[in-house]
């Protein structure tokens, strides 16, 4: 069936998607520590976002969380998806991971925690982090086999470049749907949590 064909491919390169895995959530782990080390790592992202008025943003949708689901899977398919992953590793292999991989630093050090409060808000928020990375762990496989395609068309059973670059892009193409289901449900999570479980944390 076409709908286990993502499973499969994730299955026939099984090594490089655990090395992924590895990558990127100890890259958000390791940001996460920094910004516990040096918070100011931490708060001078808040203030920034603060000052570009994502923060007020994200106020206001607050009340909708529909909406704001729709802003969240917007922001996370358009600028960490295409932006960062798919686009960069199109023009130039694997290069969409190196990108990733500095997001997973950075956002890990933006999340990690100044005071009481914010732990508290963690906890439902830590499930939201787990989805969404593993959407961005699977089109960071699509590119790497989009690239090792790309460079080595004998692993595809081709002979062309071109041949190749399109068969790598078809299964990063299959991955992408994939991705696209988990930061569906990410984004979902994310609205509803930050509307009524963060509040309620934060009455008890």
């Amino acid at each position: 069936m076409r709908l286990r064909r993502p499973f499969q491919i994730v299955r026939a390169h099984l090594g490089a998607y655990l090395i992924l895995n590895a990558l990127l959530y100890g890259l958000f782990l390791l940001g996460f520590a920094a910004g516990l080390v040096f918070p100011g790592l931490s708060t001078d992202r808040t203030a920034s976002l603060e000052a570009d008025g994502t923060a007020a943003l994200v106020a206001s949708l607050l009340s909708t969380p529909w909406l704001f689901a729709l802003v969240i899977l917007g922001v996370n398919v358009i600028t960490v998806g295409l932006l960062s992953i798919v686009l960069p590793s199109l023009v130039i292999p694997f290069a969409g991971i190196v990108v990733m991989a500095y997001q997973a630093f950075t956002l890990g050090a933006t999340l990690s925690p100044t005071d009481d409060r914010l732990w508290l808000a963690l906890i439902p928020h830590s499930l939201t982090a787990v989805i969404e990375f593993q959407a961005y762990v699977l089109l960071s496989l699509g590119a790497f086999v989009l690239g090792r395609s790309w460079l080595r068309p004998a692993t595809v059973g081709v002979s062309t470049r071109r041949q190749a670059y399109l068969l790598g892009l078809r299964q990063l193409g299959w991955l992408g749907l994939l991705a696209l289901a988990l930061l569906v449900l990410g984004a979902v999570y994310e609205a509803l949590s930050l509307r009524y479980l963060v509040p309620l944390l934060l009455r008890g």
